[in-house]
């Protein structure tokens, strides 16, 4: 890789960003050998680009306005680290012009487009005018300057409904109303300027037919500064949920070898009426049949990913070597198109309440191994915090596969086998959207996600044998785990006894207020559940990926598991469960807390001691265990703490009362 040129320009570059697009431009820059400056604000100071980065600077507080998108404060950490170059992601400062202008004037090089491109093509109404006049197809609309109640209303009605009241500048569905009837025109122009308004500073608003059934396609370009540009194939972005992306392809499975060369000749045509320098994307719309121009995004898109998959290019590497003047380094005939791929957005929502950002910390983060054919790109890991002031994305699953339907196999596989826990996901939404059969059949519109809402967000299927038993071998491994802290014993918590068999009942609580008792036999012969009536063999050994291998009934079925004090979480090959143990003789026991003292519930013998004498505690960590009526249940702590004294050794018979340990409260 020559990067002489490169550095002539720019040897430091500062991401004006957070979360996945920084981390992902941090990547490429330092294979590249450009040294990395990241920027954060006072939520985002343990972030993962914080820590990818080779330098960080503060912008200040949480608010995006005086952080993320103060210009002001971003030119000056590119000033203080010394950066001679600044890549804006996508979002935030990606398509201000007034940023780019900003960047020029203090002697930096912006990784993108002139603040004239971005002008040309931000406003939806200008871009449009532009197109008309390149010849560029579009539809029927009014992309006037003037926008008072009288004018709006007479284009609605040169125009006939159903139409589409939209913002002029920025996208992302926001500023966007479907207006049906004239008499819902006024309140529907009232909220899309008001919406448009708060997100990009401009309540302009212009309105086109509405195209029904419609489907999304889009055209990557990028051109350089010496007159070449380029069209990288067509995306597919037809699934989407309140105007906004959610599963994404390359190429289009909807376009024929005839389309696609029109499509992309077309957003060809689109960008070279600017001249344009960068990355960018053509967005159209297509009634299935014809395609017609919507707006250009002149930045990188999230779904970029899709795009480098199927042409083996780096775009983010294309756009920083623009950036420093050089040239594109292939012709169009040598853009070759290979396989496909799809691209599914991972958030911290909660689909079954309506998509509700969820916030927290990531207690939990499970995804599959980037491997071929599969790519995952992430801004969060375990331990990091989602924040209720910026967008609730946490990552991209990407699969490619020579086909469409490989493709779709190895994407679903990827969500199948990720987990995230701390916060609620979108990820078991994801795998049932793109296993549907409409959606593996191409049978879609831009609608489809909001009529399949109901089937989409189903109730999984109630627990059963094997996600029971998966429960049971996860509490019993943190048991053991706790106890190989404790000086070594014959005494397990489920395991090794000097004679006879024992049972250990454990319940469990699921959905709304079921409940489910299953015992646990072992001891002398193999071990086995009781669940209901029958009784049917138990085993359970250390699996890969960290999860437990099973052996129920002859069977053997890998399950993941993650325990939380009370709350189980189980992913099975029959789906993902949430499970409450109910331990009357631990956290759940009233009984078992006398302010901090743990006292025996029952009458018993003291089988094991599971913590030691200034151990730290965690609510629910288990302290030790007692057989009562040849039955073991292990006593736990009420509350966080430290274990002030244990006042009972292993073969103590206590009575019912009898103080056991003694926490003091962290």
């Amino acid at each position: 890789m020559d990067r002489s040129k490169l550095y002539r320009r720019f040897r430091t570059l500062l991401i004006a960003n957070r979360g996945e697009i920084a981390v992902r431009v941090i990547r490429t820059a330092k294979a590249m050998g450009l040294r990395t400056v990241a920027v954060y604000s006072e939520a985002d100071r343990g972030a993962l680009h914080v820590a990818m980065a080779d330098e960080a600077v503060l912008l200040g507080p949480a608010r995006t306005r005086d952080s993320y998108l103060n210009i002001e404060r971003v030119i000056e950490a590119a000033r203080k680290s010394g950066a001679e170059a600044i890549h804006p992601g996508y979002g935030f400062l990606s398509e201000n012009a007034d940023f780019a202008k900003a960047c020029l004037e203090a002697g930096l090089v912006f990784v993108g487009p002139t603040a004239e491109m971005m002008q040309a093509m931000g406003s939806k109404s200008g871009s449009k005018l532009l197109m008309e006049k390149a010849g560029v197809p579009l539809v029927p609309g009014y992309h006037g300057d003037a926008q008072d109640e009288v004018t709006l209303a007479a284009a609605a009605k040169k125009i006939g409904f159903p139409l589409l009241v939209k913002a002029s500048a920025g996208g992302g569905g926001r500023g966007m109303r479907i207006v049906r009837a004239a008499n819902e025109l006024a309140a529907s122009v009232e909220s899309a300027k008001r919406e448009a308004k708060a997100a990009f500073g401009d309540d302009r608003v212009l309105i086109e037919k509405l195209v029904e059934n419609p489907r999304h396609i889009e055209v990557q370009v990028i051109g350089d500064s010496h007159g070449n540009l380029l069209s990288l194939f067509e995306r597919e972005c037809t699934l989407q949920r309140r105007h906004q992306k959610v599963i994404e392809e390359a190429p289009s499975p909807t376009l024929d070898a005839v389309q696609r060369d029109a499509v992309c000749a077309a957003a060809r045509k689109a960008a070279a009426a600017v001249s344009y320098v960068g990355a960018g994307t053509i967005e159209f719309v297509s009634n299935g049949k014809d395609v017609f121009f919507i707006e250009m995004n002149t930045r990188l898109q999230v779904e970029h990913p899709v795009t480098e998959l199927v042409t083996g290019i780096d775009l983010v590497e294309w756009q920083l070597r623009v950036a420093a003047g050089e040239p594109l380094p292939m012709t169009q005939e040598q853009i070759k198109l290979h396989g496909h791929a799809i691209e599914a957005r991972v958030y911290a929502e909660n689909p079954d309440k309506n998509f509700m950002p969820s916030v927290g910390t990531i207690r939990s983060w499970n995804m599959p191994e980037q491997q071929a054919g599969l790519r995952i790109d992430a801004g969060y890991r375990q331990g990091d915090t989602v924040s209720p002031h910026y967008d609730a994305m946490l990552a991209k699953v990407i699969a490619w596969a020579p086909t469409r339907e490989v493709a779709i196999d190895r994407l679903n596989h990827a969500l199948e086998e990720s987990d995230v826990r701390g916060v609620v996901t979108n990820i078991p939404f994801l795998a049932a959207l793109i296993d549907h059969p409409a959606v593996r059949a191409n049978a879609i519109d831009t609608g489809f996600i909001e009529r399949e809402l109901k089937h989409l967000t189903a109730s999984s299927k109630p627990p059963g044998d094997l996600e029971f038993a998966a429960a049971i071998a996860a509490i019993l491994k943190e048991e053991a785990r706790a106890a190989s802290d404790v000086a070594k014993s014959p005494w397990g918590t489920a395991g090794w006894m000097p004679v006879g068999r024992r049972q250990r009942l454990f319940t469990f609580r699921y959905g709304q207020a079921a409940e489910q008792k299953v015992s646990l036999r072992y001891g002398k012969g193999p071990a086995t559940l009781a669940i209901g009536d029958r009784e049917i063999g138990f085993g359970a050994v250390p699996g890969g990926t960290g999860g437990t291998d099973l052996t129920l009934q002859g069977i053997k079925s890998h399950v993941v598991t993650i325990v939380e004090g009370h709350e189980l979480y189980v992913r099975t090959r029959n789906g993902r469960f949430d499970l409450h143990w109910v331990d009357s003789f631990g956290g759940d026991a009233e009984e078992q807390v006398g302010e901090d003292r743990i006292v025996a519930p029952l009458p018993g013998t003291v089988v094991a001691l599971l913590a030691e004498v200034g151990a730290k505690l965690e609510k629910g960590a288990p302290i030790l265990t007692l057989e009562v009526m040849k039955m073991e249940q292990t006593l736990r702590a009420p509350f966080a703490g430290v274990l002030k004294a244990l006042k009972c050794k292993v073969g103590d018979i206590v009575a019912e009362g009898v103080e056991l340990a003694e926490i003091e409260p962290a």
